[in-house]
Formats: C-alpha cells, structure tokens, sequence
C-alpha cells in the first residue's frame, strides 16, 4: 500500500475520543489513577493484537502496561516510551480539567502535553498501520509507564526487567522537534549561616540574606566546567525555587528588628552528557567560596537533595546521522514538506526524560519527539490537533523506515 494511503487511514474521531478517554483519567504519580490508566492502555493495546501486559514493580502494587506487536524476523525493533502521570491540577483553570475537552483547535486536560498526547499518537500509529494489514519485520514496543515525575522508576523498573529494543522513540512534548540531547537534572539545598545582631547594630552583623541576594543571580547565571562543547554548555542551567531566610534553623518570623542569620536555599541544576553531578556541584561549592570571601563570618553549606531512592534524571544524547534520527526527520519531511529542527531544543533541552534511563542504562538509541509543549505546565494546558494528527502520521512512517 502507497504511504500516502496509509497515513490517510488514521481514524481522527477515533484518535480524539482516546486521548479524550485518556486525560479523563486523574492518573497523579503514586495513586490509583495511574494504576488504572495503565490498565486501560493494556487493554487497548490487547484489544488491536498486540501481546499485551501489566509489569508490575515495586512494593507498592505499582505496574507499567507494555504492548509488543510481533514483527515476522529479521527486522530492527522500535520502542515507543512515555509516562502516565500527571502533573497537579493548578489555579486558573478556565475548562475542566478532567473532561478532555475537545474543540475545532485544540485538545484540552491536565496531561495532555505532557504526555498523554504522545502517548495516544503512538498507540493510534500502531492501530492504524495494524488495520490496513501492514505486517512489518521488526517488532513495536509500547511502553506506557509510571512514575516518570519521580525520577522515572517505571521506565527504570522495565530496563531492570530486561526489556529492550535496537531503538526508542521518547514521546515527551517538543512540539514534533527532533531532540537529540538533553540535560541531567539534579537537585540541590545550600543553607547559609550568618551571625545577627539588631537592626541597631546591623554594621556588626552578617545579613544571611543580603548574601541570598547576591548569590541567587550568580546561581541562575551559572555554567559548569567541562562541557564538551558550545551546544552541550548551552544546556547547563541552575535555577532558585525556593528561598527561606529568618532567625535560626527553625526560621521564626517573628523577631523581624534582628538581621537574619539563617537562609535556606532550594534549586535544580541541569548538566550535559560528558558533566556530572559531582563536578556540578564542585562549580557551584567555588562560588559559595566566594560569597564566603565576600561576606566575612558567613558560612555556606552544599548538599544534594535526598530524594529518598528516587533516581537522578540522567543525561540523553544521539548523534544526528543515527538512523533513528533520519528516520523522524525524513517523516517529518514528508508530512509537513519542511525541515525538522533537529538538535538540543530549547526548551526541551532542560527537560529531564526517561530517554536519559533508555541511554545511559539501556544503551539504546533514540530520540526524543513528541507533540504539545508550547501550552504544557500551564492553566488550560492543551495541544493543538493538527500537531497530535502529524505526530500519529510521523510515528507511522518512522515504524516503516525501522522496522521493515
């Protein structure tokens, strides 16, 4: 069959109804709802053929659905990954979030860029090329996990059970660009300890503060040594998120005449392939020494945040020539007639994925493309139709040029 008739076949009310179905599901991280999403996808996935699944992990009753889709031999195997979960609903919602609503536009829920999109796309690419008869030499993985917003323990599960395949195809949100690199994601505390006197002594004082004030741009504006080169320095970013200054470990408010001695700071760094997190860290302790030497008496403290077993994000890079990379970008190229941006995308660079588990501890190649983005983490999130339909129709295409 031409490819032009198979990417024709894609039933879009079909494809609509089940992102619909798909967001109407509250599937927050460590709940039911993220259980039963799962459940649903294995059975939709039955429900065309495939040799479908739940993969259970963890203490918790936690599972991941995967849905294999035999090839006839001899032939490359494509896996498709993305989470279930769901950030929280926010403030200033204007539709329902839960409703899935659909309008002449867009795709509306909590979710639904990131990833219950990408997530629909790939499952519709599969059912459709199923429908039309295409039978292919390698085999299609469908991986729908859990747990991504924790670190992506459900994709580290599945690559601790054994599961692998020649390639991947990551569908977090990018907007139908081509990621081929992404940063790690670590998190940090730095306490700082200054020395207070009243405010009518404040010249005798260390002002914790006033050094919080002066060290939270330095950190925002930080690069870490090392980088490989422009493009993957371009990718190192710290970012403040939170700040808590008072009197004293326990922050009382309620002395405010005296000059704080006592900051608490929150953040996230991002580093490249190539980085660390130890030499991050080492980067970042240097300028702490700094601010010590700018504010004498003050003592800054640096420590990675303990997430409590919850793996780091780890850095994701594929060289542009892999096939898996011409093969989206020649898709892209036949659906939209233009050039696929290809590269370490911003923002998306700054995203922490499961594509950095598939690398580093599956030692696949792949890449990282999938719709929505430009709306996601927002009140209203949504997805434009027109990219979630193109995104079924490159994911078709890229299954052919791989698996057959």
């Amino acid at each position: 069959m031409d490819r032009n008739d198979l990417l024709a076949r894609i039933d879009i009310p079909a494809s609509l109804a089940l992102l619909s179905r798909m967001v109407q599901h509250k599937s927050y991280s460590k709940t039911e709802g993220e259980k039963q999403l799962a459940t649903f996808m294995a059975e939709q996935m039955s429900a065309i053929g495939l040799d479908a699944g739940l993969a259970p992990f963890g203490a918790e009753g936690r599972v991941n659905a995967v849905g294999r889709w035999h090839g006839t031999g001899g032939g490359k195997s494509l896996l498709f990954n993305g989470h279930v979960d769901t950030n929280p609903v926010t403030e200033g919602w204007t539709v329902d979030p839960w409703a899935g609503k659909v309008d002449d536009d867009f795709i509306y829920g909590i979710g639904v860029s990131n990833m219950k999109a990408g997530d629909a796309a790939y499952f519709c690419a599969v059912k459709t090329l199923i429908e039309a008869g295409v039978k292919l030499r390698g085999d299609v993985i469908l991986t729908y996990v859990v747990g991504e917003l924790q670190g992506g323990v459900g994709t580290y599960s599945l690559l601790e059970q054994g599961l692998r395949a020649d390639y991947f195809i990551n569908s977090e949100p990018t907007d139908l660009k081509a990621m081929t690199m992404h940063a790690a994601a670590f998190m940090f505390i730095i306490e700082l300890v200054g020395n207070t006197r009243h405010l009518s002594k404040r010249e005798e004082a260390v002002d914790a503060i006033t050094a919080a004030c002066d060290l939270i741009p330095r950190l925002n504006a930080m690069r870490f040594s090392g980088a490989r080169s422009p493009a993957h320095e371009a990718i190192n970013r710290v970012h403040v998120g939170v700040v808590h200054g008072a009197l004293g470990r326990e922050l009382h408010e309620w002395r405010t005449p005296q000059v704080a001695d006592f900051v608490r700071i929150k953040g996230s760094g991002r580093y490249a392939p190539g980085q660390t997190e130890q030499g991050a860290l080492a980067d970042m302790r240097r300028d702490l020494d700094a601010l010590e030497g700018r504010f004498p008496g003050l003592k800054a403290h640096l420590m990675s945040e303990d997430r409590a077993g919850v793996p780091t994000m780890p850095p994701f890079e594929v060289a542009p020539d892999s096939p898996i990379v011409r093969a989206v970008n020649n898709a892209y190229r036949v659906v939209r007639g233009a050039s696929q941006p290809t590269g370490p995308v911003a923002p998306s660079c700054f995203y922490g994925t499961d594509a950095g588990h598939l690398y580093t501890y599956g030692g696949m190649e792949g890449i990282v493309c999938g719709p929505g983005g430009r709306y996601n983490t927002m009140p209203d999130e949504r997805v434009d139709i027109p990219d979630y339909l193109d995104m079924i129709r490159i994911y078709m295409l890229a299954i052919l040029d791989i698996c057959d």
